[in-house]
């Protein structure tokens, strides 16, 4: 019966540790990126200079991206808050900071599509996404 209690508790605990709740979804990032994409002059986003908190690594995912393949980019466990593998009409975008996913978006891509090149993600210095728009 102890060691019941033993596991339940260290699987409680494991639980908690892997707790999400303090990502957050920048919606103020998504709305300036928004701006960018309508402005049809815009050919480019440089990211580092839209945010106003410390990150290391941004990773831009595709739609229908799965759960595995996100993990296996990133290196670790994130659950997608987004659902993204039964999507295609958004981006994800997630940044890591002291490896740890610290916030992420969603791009919309009604009217655009996005790329970073043949990067594995982005960082503070090499931080341009291109647009590509819909015809």
């Amino acid at each position: 019966m102890k060691n019941t209690i033993s596991i339940l508790c260290l699987l409680l605990l494991l639980l908690v540790g892997c707790n999400q709740d303090d990502i957050q979804r920048n919606k103020e990032l998504e709305n300036s990126i928004h701006t960018i994409v309508s402005d049809k002059s815009q050919s480019e986003i440089r990211i580092k200079s839209l945010t106003n908190f410390e990150w290391e690594e941004a990773f831009l995912f595709t739609p229908y991206s799965t759960q595995g393949s996100i993990e296996k980019q990133l290196g670790f466990y994130f659950k997608d808050p987004s659902n993204l593998e039964m999507r295609d009409d958004i981006y994800l975008m997630v940044f890591v900071n002291g490896g740890k996913v610290v916030q992420y978006v969603e791009l919309d891509r009604h009217t655009s599509d996005f790329s970073i090149g043949d990067k594995d993600h982005l960082t503070p210095k090499k931080d341009v996404i291109s647009i590509e728009r819909n015809k």
